[in-house]
């Protein structure tokens, strides 16, 4: 996926490894560790849902998982400062022609994970990005028609972009374990903590 990176970029568009999926770009150090700490703490300083079997933080809206839809009665309070940031840079960088407005934080503790999906097509607009903070772990990747699948490391400070065959044609998915095999290497799995934004479509 072709993408053409702002000049106020604050990662280094050298860095943005070609990833083996159409429409999937992957950005290791996207944000510093200063970042990365920063942004847990305040994290952590919010209220998490427990309604799943891991905690999750919504912002900008509410996603209906039973549902699975969003509607205009799902909105939430406007995103707050240390949010929006992140999704303005995101916007700045070209990796969003426009910009986020729906933030979900998932925490994923050793043994969780979350099942092979695509996010609500109807839901969101093309682009979908997700930062990960704190620990590495494996999102596999399976093709819908064809069954290929594909691992994907996530470390943290990286995001990973997902459009055009990577968004609707690819499922994803993090496995239930507390480690992960990648490259032959054996890499053990601690609390790992993802901000996914989206852009929401809203049908009146």
């Amino acid at each position: 996926m072709a993408k053409s990176f702002s000049q106020n970029s604050f990662f280094d568009e050298s860095h943005v490894i070609a990833a083996p999926i159409p429409g999937l770009i992957y950005i290791p150090e996207y944000i510093s560790q200063q970042q990365e700490n920063d942004l847990i703490r305040i994290i952590d300083a919010q209220p998490w849902i427990t309604e799943l079997k891991r905690r999750v933080q919504h912002y900008g809206y509410r996603y209906d998982y039973k549902a699975r839809n969003i509607t205009p009665e799902s909105k939430l309070e406007p995103l707050p400062e240390w949010l929006l940031s992140y999704c303005e840079q995101l916007h700045t960088d070209n990796i969003f022609s426009y910009l986020p407005d729906q933030v979900i934080i998932n925490e994923y503790q050793p043994g969780q994970g979350i099942a092979p999906h695509i996010d609500c097509v109807p839901c969101f607009e093309e682009t979908i990005a997700s930062l990960s903070l704190s620990s590495p772990c494996v999102m596999d990747f399976t093709h819908v028609d064809t069954g290929e699948k594909i691992p994907i490391l996530l470390e943290p400070c990286s995001l990973v972009v997902l459009s055009s065959d990577a968004r609707y044609r690819w499922q994803h998915a993090i496995s239930q374990r507390k480690t992960d095999k990648y490259n032959g290497k054996i890499i053990p799995r601690s609390r790992r903590i993802s901000l996914t934004f989206r852009k929401v479509i809203l049908v009146e």
